[in-house]
């Protein structure tokens, strides 16, 4: 049975019109994958049209060591945008990040069983259990990542706390890495070259693009040819170094670090609550909350 709550789900994640998706999840036996590679098949969906709408709230924040060496990203999630707003709660992500940098935990639930450096008398889960009765709201350490670099680590946050971006060179000027870290934010892509793009999601792509273009009225020859020239576009979509240069649009990103003697060797973007859903609420519920 294909409930409203399954076009709903993928209505948000297409772009597509209800009809559209019910149509497709019928076609497909509710299965949303399969539906929405359908859609893009037909020309109603694009690959990158996918629901903007960040749910969860909190903050995303970086700390990179003063030699530049050793950086870490991390998310924490809280109820609402109050608390992410609420200085304790800034302190407490910064010292969070602070302590991946430096005490280099293997996951997130390493990080809650070891002592604070801030407070080496409690765990980080003690400590977040003590915000979480003084702030009087719900909070989670989402994931972190870290970078120990030969070069230097470069990381750049975006909308007070909305975006954080933490880079790894192996060589390269701190300009370089700052404009990186901007075109990572602002272009939002998945893998560094196409080397590192997983052979099945290129050939789930190619796939694509040949239906697309056989829906189009094309032979199949024609369409496999289309095929080639059109992969392309998707490579400068989600690699960072084929992407167009975001300062320089006819520039690649490749090239720009050749001319600057520039390499990334990683890179990570954390977008806050990417991913997540947040359940509705009142906003008069809301500020009734934090009062009392």
């Amino acid at each position: 049975m294909i409930t409203a709550e399954l076009v709903k789900n993928l209505r948000e994640k297409t772009g597509a019109g209800m009809m559209d998706c019910k149509k497709v999840l019928t076609e497909t036996n509710g299965d949303m994958e399969k539906a929405a590679e359908l859609l893009r098949e037909r020309g109603i969906a694009k690959a990158a049209k996918k629901s903007d709408r960040i749910a969860a709230e909190g903050l995303v924040t970086t700390y990179v060591t003063e030699d530049g060496k050793v950086g870490a990203v991390v998310e924490v999630n809280s109820e609402t945008d109050f608390v992410a707003k609420n200085d304790e709660f800034r302190t407490f992500v910064k010292d969070i990040a602070e302590q991946v940098a430096k005490q280099n935990p293997k996951d997130v639930a390493d990080l809650l069983n070891e002592k604070s450096i801030k407070d080496n008398a409690k765990t980080i889960q003690e400590i977040l259990t003590d915000k979480i009765a003084t702030i009087g709201e719900n909070m989670s350490i989402r994931r972190f990542a870290r970078f120990e670099s030969t070069g230097t680590v470069e990381s750049y946050i975006h909308g007070d706390g909305k975006i954080g971006v933490l880079v790894d060179l192996s060589k390269g000027s701190k300009e370089v890495g700052k404009d990186v870290c901007m075109q990572i934010a602002a272009a939002r892509p998945e893998y560094l070259s196409r080397e590192n793009v997983p052979q099945e999601k290129v050939q789930k792509e190619m796939e694509i693009l040949k239906a697309q273009a056989m829906n189009e009225g094309k032979p199949e020859q024609i369409a496999e040819k289309m095929v080639q020239g059109r992969i392309g576009k998707f490579y400068s979509e989600i690699c960072l170094l084929e992407q167009p240069f975001v300062k320089e649009p006819d520039l690649k990103v490749n090239k720009m670090l050749e001319e600057h003697n520039a390499e990334v060797v990683n890179f990570v973007r954390f977008e806050k609550g990417e991913g997540l859903e947040k359940k509705e609420e009142n906003f008069a519920e809301e500020v009734m909350k934090q009062i009392k």
